[in-house]
Formats: C-alpha cells, sequence, structure tokens
C-alpha cells in the first residue's frame, strides 16, 4: 500500500451518504447514528482518498458483527481499539472499537464501529468539528500528512505512528475550544 495525499473531493460528501445508506440498511436500529468522520469529512482537507465512517452502537454485540458481514464487510479481528491519547489512565475500555473493511470492489473505506458515550466515540466528532472551524489548523495539518505520505509512503504504520501524537495535539486543543464555546455532538450525518 502505498500513501497518498490527495486534495480534497467534493464527491466525499456523497460516497459517505451512499455508503451510509447501506449500512443504515444492513443494521438498522442497532445503529444508533452513522457519520462521516476523517479528514475526508473536512471541506478543504486533503487527505487519503478513505472515507471514514464511524457507526455508534449502544453495545459492541455480536449481532453487529453478523449485520455487517452479511453485508459483504469483513471485521479486521486483529483491531480492537483505538490508542488512548495524554490524560487517559484508563483500561482502554473506553477506547474499544471494532474495524470492518468494505466489500470487495467497492471504494476504500474503514468502518468504525463504537459504543455511545464512550470517549473514543466522541474524539473523531470534536476533532472534525475542530478542524471545520480552524481552517488555518486544517492546513497546517494537511501540510503535515503531505510530508510524512513524501517521506514514508510504504510504511503505513509508521505513517501513523508519527502522525497519532500531532492528532492528539489538535483534539487536546479542541478539548478546550470545546469547554470554552460548549460544544456538543452534532446531530449524526446519516
Amino acid at each position: 500500500m502505498v500513501i497518498e495525499i490527495t486534495p480534497y473531493k467534493n464527491e466525499w460528501t456523497q460516497e459517505f451518504q451512499q455508503i451510509a445508506a447501506v449500512l443504515r440498511q444492513a443494521l438498522g436500529a442497532l445503529a444508533l447514528r452513522i457519520d462521516h468522520i476523517g479528514s475526508t469529512s473536512v471541506p478543504g482537507l486533503d487527505a487519503k482518498d478513505i472515507i471514514d465512517i464511524q457507526v455508534t452502537v449502544s453495545a459492541l454485540e455480536e449481532e453487529v458483527v453478523r449485520r455487517l458481514t452479511d453485508a459483504g464487510f469483513t471485521h479486521r479481528e486483529d483491531i480492537t481499539g483505538d490508542h488512548l491519547p495524554p490524560g487517559w489512565d484508563d483500561d482502554g475500555a473506553g477506547w474499544q472499537k471494532w474495524l470492518f473493511k468494505p466489500p470487495p470492489g467497492w471504494r476504500a473505506v474503514n468502518l468504525h464501529v463504537r459504543v455511545e458515550g464512550a470517549p473514543n466515540q466522541r474524539y473523531p466528532l470534536l476533532f472534525r468539528e475542530y478542524l471545520r472551524s480552524h481552517p488555518l489548523t486544517a492546513q497546517a495539518y494537511a501540510r503535515l500528512k503531505r510530508m510524512l505520505a513524501a517521506h514514508l509512503p510504504h510504511e503505513p504504520h509508521l505513517y501513523s505512528d508519527v502522525k497519532d501524537p500531532a492528532v492528539d495535539l489538535i483534539y487536546l486543543a479542541a478539548e478546550e475550544w470545546a469547554a470554552q464555546t460548549g460544544w456538543q455532538i452534532p446531530p449524526p450525518d446519516g
């Protein structure tokens, strides 16, 4: 896999909506909300051409896995959680997730399934909203990603390992912004 950062594409929003409709059909009421997250959800932000989607559920229960695999998604059982940002001294329970890859022939998607109210469910929504509200921070983040991709084009794990602390820096600033503004999780995207 070669890491490539592309200029923002307007069609990413429409592609998310199409995928969200398939997920809504597959999961029904199990999906409490479906959100477009990650860099492709921030207008104007350069990104890898991979749509990140968060499905919020009440619990990580096997029925979710069954329905998604019936719809053709592949459960990445080797990924069971997110990294803990600085300041989180818990056992990691609030950072558990499931990750799914799309059915064969689909566009590239990372499907994250997280539990409602968990800190890792809030994290990507706050991160997205902060970048949408702070375009200069988004530009600096895009520059970092382009530089990492240029220097580590064949090292996806190292790319993520280096990028995660920068994401945490943005997240920590976003938490301060949320506290100052009274930010709340917005309505779902799909």
